[in-house]
């Protein structure tokens, strides 16, 4: 299972005024694990960034003057979000609007809202009444987001894939053990279930070596205390 979790920053509130997207962070995760794909860029919003953004993202008009605008970087980014990866996205309306925005002036079909998995609803059905932003998520969890000091759409994306694994339940949801349907097998005497016979030659692994070397260094750089590395060790 393929999914992107992603983070956008913005100049404002207003998707379908004058603010615009001024970066988009995103990595991707295959059966809940990241594989060290990435995607991060800084767009030239075709405006002025207003005071009250610069003061959260720190991003000037001057380092973002010579970024790409959006419509260069749209093919790219499709790309990445390619195959209808569900796009693990904390506070989900709000991106997507943005998004939609952004796509619909670059002449591409918006994306469906149905692809989006939103990490705050999420979070407000598992924990209700607790706060549910990303840093307080983070403290929840045991997540370290000392390095948050502005707010950055990779490394908020980074943060975001281990809360959404806490959330998720670690590993649980992908360990199911063999539960026979009608489909895969056949009734014995008894009237149990006949398991359907073993494979008998395994599947070839989904990870090229490649892949897996980037999942590997990956996780080396998230430290010992993340959540991927909790668990290899377990």
């Amino acid at each position: 299972m393929r999914e992107i979790v992603l983070d956008t920053e913005t100049t404002g509130f207003d998707a379908e005024g004058a603010d615009r997207i001024v970066e988009i962070g995103a990595l991707e995760l295959i059966n809940h694990l990241p594989t060290g794909r990435t995607f991060h860029v800084y767009i030239n919003p075709e405006r002025s960034m207003p005071k009250e953004a610069f003061d959260v993202h720190g991003l000037g008009d001057d380092f973002l003057r010579d970024k790409p605008k959006f419509a260069a970087i749209v093919s790219d980014f499709m790309d990445f979000i390619a195959d209808d990866a569900k796009l693990v996205i904390h506070n989900a309306s709000f991106d997507m609007k943005f998004l939609n925005a952004e796509l619909k002036r670059a002449g591409h079909k918006p994306l469906p809202w149905s692809r989006a998995l939103d990490t705050l609803m999420l979070a407000r059905e598992k924990f209700p009444g607790s706060p549910a932003t990303l840093d307080a998520l983070c403290r929840r969890f045991g997540v370290d987001n000392s390095g948050r000091e502005l707010h950055g759409a990779l490394l908020d994306s980074e943060l975001l894939a281990e809360v959404y694994l806490e959330l998720i339940g670690g590993r649980q949801p992908d360990l199911v053990l063999d539960r026979p349907s009608s489909d895969d097998a056949t009734r014995m005497p008894d009237g149990q279930m006949r398991p359907r016979a073993a494979r008998p030659r395994a599947l070839p692994p989904r990870l090229t070596p490649a892949e897996a070397e980037a999942h590997a260094a990956f996780v080396a750089k998230l430290g010992e205390d993340s959540v991927w590395a909790r668990y290899a060790a377990t």
